[in-house]
């Protein structure tokens, strides 16, 4: 703080500005504090109901495909026409989902090709099976 000698004459030109670095800090801190008690500032009080939860089991299908391109169709070997009308024979299931377990090394085309017989068959749900990673 710049101290006065008792000359009239010179005026501080400057301001301190800690005080105002204060009151904003505290202004902030305020403002973190009460912007979430804001966002529910509206009081709903919701209904209360019950409903009974309809669990609907889906009928799967796992298709393993090997590191040589085999692919097996519930654990029975089949080349891809045959897997093709399997396919389509299992599709006419309302619920009916795909589960493709495919090896690291199988090449993407195999792959590839039995995703397009899931959809060609017009099955809408399909998911790839993996293992964790291990962490280390």
């Amino acid at each position: 703080m710049a101290m006065n000698s008792g000359n009239d004459d010179n005026m501080m030109s400057e301001i301190n500005v800690t005080p105002l670095v204060d009151v904003m800090l505290v202004l902030l801190t305020v403002f973190i504090v009460t912007a979430p008690l804001l966002m529910n500032a509206v009081p709903v009080k919701l209904p209360k109901a019950t409903a009974s939860i309809s669990i609907t089991q889906l009928k799967n299908a796992r298709i393993s495909i090997t590191d040589r391109g085999d692919i097996y169709f519930n654990d029975a070997l089949l080349a891809m026409p045959e897997l093709n009308a399997r396919l389509k024979e299992a599709a006419g299931s309302q619920d009916f989902s795909v589960e493709i377990l495919a090896d690291e090394k199988v090449e993407y085309g195999v792959v590839a090709k039995v995703m397009a017989a899931i959809q060609r068959a017009g099955i809408a749900r399909f998911t790839f099976v993996m293992l964790p990673e291990v962490k280390r």
